[in-house]
């Protein structure tokens, strides 16, 4: 048994190597892959056919060049089979969404709940927005590879508990046991389930569904009522040894600062959350919006402080970190240069006293689906991992 489990995964490690080529390297032909894995060409043909039937990989056009004898034919994801759903519990939302293989959305779905709802409640909520999107897939005939979600707090990936979500109130709750329970009770049975961090799922969209190699490491920033961060390292998420690493905006900024929702103060995101800056300025987020659209002079200047210590949160980031590039995602970036361009200007400022260069700043690629399309990544990361 163990010889047959050996061989059964040392076959979907090869699999899932060759996925992993096609996608940074679109257009490689059977040869090509033989040589950049080491393995033989039979072996490669044999996995590519499966990878083809199994709606991984497709065939793409040959060129014609002029060249005498058979020329190789190119391999490309194939987005027209295989889905995976990404799912987003915010602190007063939810948003399920979608995508194929090669990170196309295909469907986006959104519902509110409130905050004093029990943690069951919202995740029954939940399952029945999934199995809604679950439904939708079959009828189009796409394979679900599973369900990743990202929450707002600190999770233990190996059991997927969410340990603290401060901003909800919520500890130790169960998220992936509930939810599978709740699909199963809905009729979907066996889906492959995966939680983590919001920030960190975020993080790994912008990776996942790069078309081509981007920075590393990479930061994603994620700047909402909640403030946290993702990091990618050789691309794998950087998760620390309970599963805390990325709570960023519990970095304390000024000692006996305004209390934070973990009960700390000073926090970086009694600074910086957008809940926090609009109390601040005595108002809803929606009033700090407008206000903000509307360039309503003392609201500018409230975030422009804000944007400062934004800026020295980056730099301390950055000086611990040392990204290749930093990713801003997050309500906040509603809120304009506003608030990132002192960010911007005081994040480079401290860095020019040292005489040294900024990374390159950025904003999510999926926008306000960062956090659920982050969710459809990690089941693809899941699946793309080599062990």
């Amino acid at each position: 048994m163990a010889i047959t489990g050996d061989q059964r995964l040392l076959k979907r490690i090869n699999r899932m190597a060759l996925v992993r080529l096609v996608r940074s390297q679109p257009g490689l032909s059977r040869a090509e892959l033989s040589i950049e894995t080491g393995l033989t060409k039979s072996t490669v043909s044999l996995l590519v056919q499966e990878l083809i039937d199994d709606g991984w990989l497709r065939e793409d056009t040959v060129l014609v060049t002029g060249a005498i004898g058979r020329r190789p034919t190119p391999l490309r994801l194939d987005g027209r089979r295989l889905a995976m759903i990404g799912a987003e519990l915010g602190v007063d939302h939810l948003c399920v969404t979608s995508m194929s293989l090669d990170g196309e959305v295909l469907e986006c779905v959104r519902a509110g709940f409130s905050r004093q709802a029990a943690p069951e409640k919202v995740l029954q909520q939940l399952a029945e927005l999934i199995v809604t999107q679950v439904a939708n897939l079959t009828s189009a005939r796409r394979e679900l590879l599973g369900v990743g979600v990202g929450v707002p707090g600190a999770v233990l990936e190996a059991s997927g508990v969410m340990a603290v979500a401060p901003n909800l109130g919520w500890r130790n709750v169960p998220v992936r046991e509930a939810l599978g329970m709740a699909l199963e009770a809905l009729g979907a049975p066996g889906i492959a389930l995966f939680v983590q961090n919001d920030a960190d799922v975020a993080a790994l969209g912008e990776v996942e569904f790069a078309s081509v190699p981007i920075g590393d490491p990479l930061l994603y920033l994620s700047i909402g009522v909640g403030v946290g961060s993702g990091v990618v390292v050789g691309g794998r998420l950087l998760l620390g040894g309970r599963g805390f690493a990325g709570e960023v905006g519990h970095i304390q900024l000024q000692a006996n600062g305004p209390r934070c929702s973990c009960g700390r103060s000073g926090c970086a995101e009694a600074f910086i959350g957008l809940q926090a800056m609009a109390n601040g300025l005595g108002c809803s987020i929606e009033e700090l919006e407008a206000r903000t659209r509307a360039g309503d002079p003392a609201t500018l200047a409230g975030l422009a402080t804000a944007g400062e210590r934004l800026g020295v949160l980056l730099h301390n980031l950055w000086a611990t970190l040392d990204p290749a590039l930093i990713v801003l995602g997050g309500e906040s970036c509603r809120l304009g240069s506003a608030l990132m361009g002192p960010a911007r200007q005081t994040f480079a400022a401290l860095a020019q006293t040292a005489n040294l260069d900024i990374p390159p700043i950025t904003e999510s690629r999926f926008g306000e689906l960062a956090i659920p399309a982050g969710g459809a990544a990690l089941v693809l990361h899941k699946l793309l991992l080599p062990i």
